[in-house]
């Protein structure tokens, strides 16, 4: 099982000295905890996309290649590209060009995202979504897997023998589609024949298994080389203990302000029922969480785990220390007991 990391560089200030982090400090941030987590070897690293003043990425690519720059082996992909609000030629150039620079790392997840406004920003139909999705989807797949293309659609101007270029340095970058507890979308996600990354922000792990049961029920029967990610706010202390008492602040302060305040500060009793054992939201010690993490890929069969760990302004030496924990201790761990699994059956 593949472990990595996801981060959306919130611009959330911090929950005691209500100091905001800049927006060049975040993406200094980012960069940094990608450097670590490729030295400390995880499999990959994402990065979101957000058109609001209170996150400081909205080109994932842009930061990804310099992330490409500073990185050696770790794959690195975004999460998400809102696909329905973009053009599929201008992603599938800004990611041919990122997996130029990466020497062949790059992979792009697609899908709503959290909020709405890229829509009016580039003069989409919210309305239209599901009808741009899928169109935008079949283009983005041609564009992989031709030079030249003539294509006519209902949203885009056609392409009539249109030269696509940069080609990238892998065959096919891959293409993930992101999905949330909608059993519309993982029904889609899996007839379109596509890897799966399913977000599970609360909740118990079980409840995702008719989901992830939907989307392997409706992929193709011709269908090869698909995966199933789960990405999940985690942190992971010295102990259990520990780690709630430092990242209950920080989570409970990024959901009220992420939410513009529609969300209400949750009590201490509300986030340790949320972080118990069996739920999504990932936080313990590095062998509670191991625990938790096996437990996830027996009930769903997941083959890669994605991590949001610096939400609400958490000091990037809580950061770092996650990553170390997760590249030093869970990941060795997870990939022994997966492969063991694997041989045994």
């Amino acid at each position: 099982m593949e472990i990595g990391l996801y981060t959306f560089g919130d611009l959330v200030p911090h929950p005691v000295t209500r100091q905001r982090p800049s927006g060049a400090q975040r993406i200094a941030e980012i960069i940094a905890a990608a450097r670590l987590a490729d030295e400390v070897g995880l499999d990959v690293f994402g990065v979101g996309e957000h058109h609001r003043l209170d996150f400081a990425v909205s080109t994932p690519a842009v930061v990804l290649s310099a992330i490409a720059a500073q990185t050696k082996n770790i794959r690195l992909t975004s999460a998400v590209t809102v696909l329905a609000a973009s053009d599929p030629v201008r992603v599938f150039q800004d990611f041919a060009t990122l997996d130029l620079v990466s020497e062949g790392r790059a992979e792009i997840m697609v899908g709503r995202g959290a909020f709405t406004e890229p829509f009016p920003l580039f003069g989409y139909d919210l309305n239209s979504y599901d009808e741009l999705f899928v169109e935008n989807y079949s283009l983005l797949r041609k564009l992989r897997a031709s030079e030249r293309i003539t294509w006519r659609g209902r949203f885009r101007p056609a392409l009539n023998n249109a030269e696509i270029a940069p080609r990238p340095a892998q065959d096919e970058v891959p293409v993930w589609i992101a999905v949330g507890g909608s059993p519309e979308s993982a029904a889609r996600a899996g007839a379109l024949g596509a890897p799966m990354a399913l977000a599970a922000l609360g909740g118990p792990i079980a409840g995702r298994k008719g989901i992830v049961d939907l989307y392997r029920k409706s992929v193709p029967k011709d269908a090869t080389g698909l995966r199933v990610a789960l990405a999940c706010h985690t942190h992971v202390g010295a102990t259990s203990q520990s780690a709630r008492e430092l990242f209950y602040p920080h989570y409970t302060n990024y959901w009220h302000h992420a939410s513009g305040g529609r969300v209400p500060l949750m009590s201490r009793g509300q986030f340790d029922h949320a972080a118990s054992p069996g739920t999504a939201l990932m936080v313990g010690s590095s062998s509670e969480i191991t625990e938790r993490l096996l437990f996830a890929h027996e009930v769903l069969g997941i083959d890669r785990f994605l991590a949001q760990i610096d939400v609400g302004s958490l000091p990037f030496s809580e950061v770092a220390a996650v990553i170390e924990r997760l590249g030093t201790q869970i990941a060795p761990a997870l990939r022994r007991a997966t492969r063991a699994a694997a041989t045994a059956a």
